[in-house]
């Protein structure tokens, strides 16, 4: 294939709109472009190391979502469990209205509800969003350095954003299903990870905690400082100021673990994650997951009446959500030249990208550090792939 993808990512670099960036795009299994541009470290002009390690973000979610149908596949819990049924804090959970209004919830909360968004929770970023203020007020996602189970304490005595299964909000509910794993196993969610992913899949490089070999090949992280303070009505300038969320997203912590957050990773590693979701499989040809737990995770689960799906004024068009992230049902609302129906995929808060187009065997992943970015990197990069192609 020609360099335009390599165009692409050159000119963000050059254009100072980020710092590195790294990027592998597959069809059938087989590399159709992958490389890197721009630097570890912009000031000091560091060159991107080898087997370079991002903080990935939500991209966390993806994985954890399908540790969760690989553990229903094998009988450790069903969708239709209730978070209450694994822990009995959040048995008598309340609604708070933006109108001011309380109530008690209708409803538990389901495994299934966890995995698509529907559960009721929210995040401390989202604009507009009542119950907002008292996750900032409570650090939710802040504080990196609260164990697991303490942050479920915290979180099952605050009101949930509406009755569980009533809408769609991105929130902090990969985090309870995180939580809800650990619980119905007995096992550390860094620990399942590790057996049923990360291991089968050679990701020797992706986990919550880097030991002292990993830490040079850490990218530099840059943008906005925080994710979690008060959210600016207007986009924040885009400059590439380094950030430190050693609060939030601890590096060398070994109690860190979440579901929404907290993985690091590596090109190479995300890769092989992703071109598994096309087939279930390892490279090497292990089943991970069955043809028929894919088709079922992969089919949109979110009605009508709640789309389009919005990020806080951002609205995913054309999206709907299945049980790992994001999946296109409708190109005649997409904004991008390179909607198809049935890709799905996720991105992290630092920019970090991918997808998987089934029909047509294509995967891609796309590493840079970049906090609140403006530009839409990612978009751009695949338009260039799919134009080639």
């Amino acid at each position: 294939m020609s360099n335009t993808v390599r165009q692409v990512a050159q000119r963000y670099v050059d254009d100072k709109k980020f710092c590195g960036i790294e990027w592998q795009i597959e069809k059938s299994g087989q590399i159709k472009t992958s490389g890197a541009c721009g630097y570890a470290r912009t000031a000091q002009k560091q060159e991107i190391p080898p087997q370079a390690i991002y903080r990935i973000y939500s991209m966390t979610k993806p994985i954890v979502s399908v540790l969760t149908i690989m553990l229903i596949e094998r009988g450790e819990l069903h969708l239709y469990d209730t978070v209450a049924d694994f822990d009995p804090r959040f048995k008598d959970m309340t609604v708070l209205f933006p109108n001011g209004l309380q109530e008690q919830a209708k409803t538990l909360i389901t495994v299934e509800q966890l995995l698509t968004h529907q559960a009721g929770f929210s995040y401390d970023f989202l604009l507009g969003c009542p119950i907002a203020a008292y996750y900032r007020a409570h650090e939710i996602s802040a504080d990196g350095h609260r164990d697991l189970d303490e942050m479920m304490a915290v979180l099952s005595e605050l009101p949930l954003a509406f009755h569980p299964g009533d809408d769609w909000r991105y929130s902090v509910a990969t985090d309870v299903l995180a939580h809800v794993l650990e619980r119905a196993t007995n096992r550390r969610i860094d620990d399942l990870l590790k057996s049923y992913i990360f291991d089968p899949l050679a990701m020797q490089e992706t986990s919550f905690c880097l030991n002292d070999s990993q830490l040079s090949r850490l990218m530099t992280l840059y943008g906005s400082e925080t994710l979690h303070g008060l959210p600016p009505l207007r986009p924040s300038q885009h400059v590439l100021k380094e950030q430190d969320p050693h609060q939030s997203y601890p590096t060398q912590s070994p109690s860190f673990r979440r579901g929404g957050l907290g993985l690091y990773s590596t090109l190479s590693d995300y890769s092989h994650f992703v071109r598994m979701l096309l087939n279930g499989k390892s490279q090497e040809g292990e089943v991970l997951l069955s043809s028929t737990s894919l088709k079922m995770m992969h089919g949109n689960r979110i009605p009508v009446h709640n789309l389009p799906l919005r990020i806080g004024d951002t609205p995913l068009l054309g999206y709907g959500w299945n049980l790992s992230g994001r999946v296109m049902i409708n190109t005649s609302l997409a904004l991008s030249p390179q909607a198809r129906v049935n890709e799905f995929g996720w991105a992290g808060a630092a920019s970090t990208f991918f997808w998987v187009d089934p029909d047509q065997q294509i995967t891609g992943v796309i590493m840079t550090q970049f906090i609140g970015s403006n530009y839409l990197l990612a978009d751009d990069m695949r338009t260039a792939f799919y134009a080639d192609l």
